[in-house]
């Protein structure tokens, strides 16, 4: 048998294109469909008779990433992130430390883009960062499942080099 130069590609999706990489125990996703006519497109992004997910829309809100750069990390104490992407390419990068999960230690990169549009919930505990890998700017949705508190803000931060997370974002 002759040998092959380079190495063999793993096995990443299968036959329907679903990704087989693992991610952190509670994500979770939902296929997004778009329905475009001749007068354009409509995108119908969350619906609770989906039953996708138990909590209701209680906060929403639109974010964008500029091209070549990352936001992150952050995580949140109580509130769940069920974002939608709308336009642009990104690489959400997550990183479960949860003491009690069973993924805890698993960093996961998930591709989200406008050629497949779904939502993606994040549970609370779980660190995040959205790096924007495409040319224009990331355009995405957020819905919370708790209001944000301006008094007392459920967000914690940490700086993207980080040593508490095994993870190193490309060119930086």
């Amino acid at each position: 048998m002759n040998a092959q130069p380079g190495d063999k590609q793993p096995v990443t999706v299968t036959a329907s294109g679903e990704r087989l990489a693992p991610v952190p125990h509670g994500v979770t996703f939902r296929a997004l469909t778009t329905h475009a006519d001749h007068r354009g497109w409509l995108l119908e992004m969350f619906n609770p008779d989906w039953g996708w997910h138990p909590s209701p829309l209680v906060h929403a809100y639109a974010f964008t990433v500029r091209p070549g750069v990352v936001k992150g990390w952050g995580r949140h104490a109580k509130t769940e992130d069920r974002y939608c992407v709308l336009f642009g390419e990104a690489m959400i990068v997550l990183y479960d430390d949860r003491p009690d999960s069973p993924t805890r230690g698993l960093v996961s990169e998930i591709p989200f883009t406008e050629h497949h549009r779904r939502l993606m919930n994040i549970p609370a505990g779980i660190w995040h960062a959205v790096a924007n890998v495409g040319a224009t700017d990331f355009v995405g949705v957020n819905f919370k499942t708790r209001s944000f508190d301006h008094a007392d803000p459920d967000k914690y931060t940490l700086p993207l080099d980080t040593d508490q997370i095994p993870y190193r974002f490309p060119g930086r």
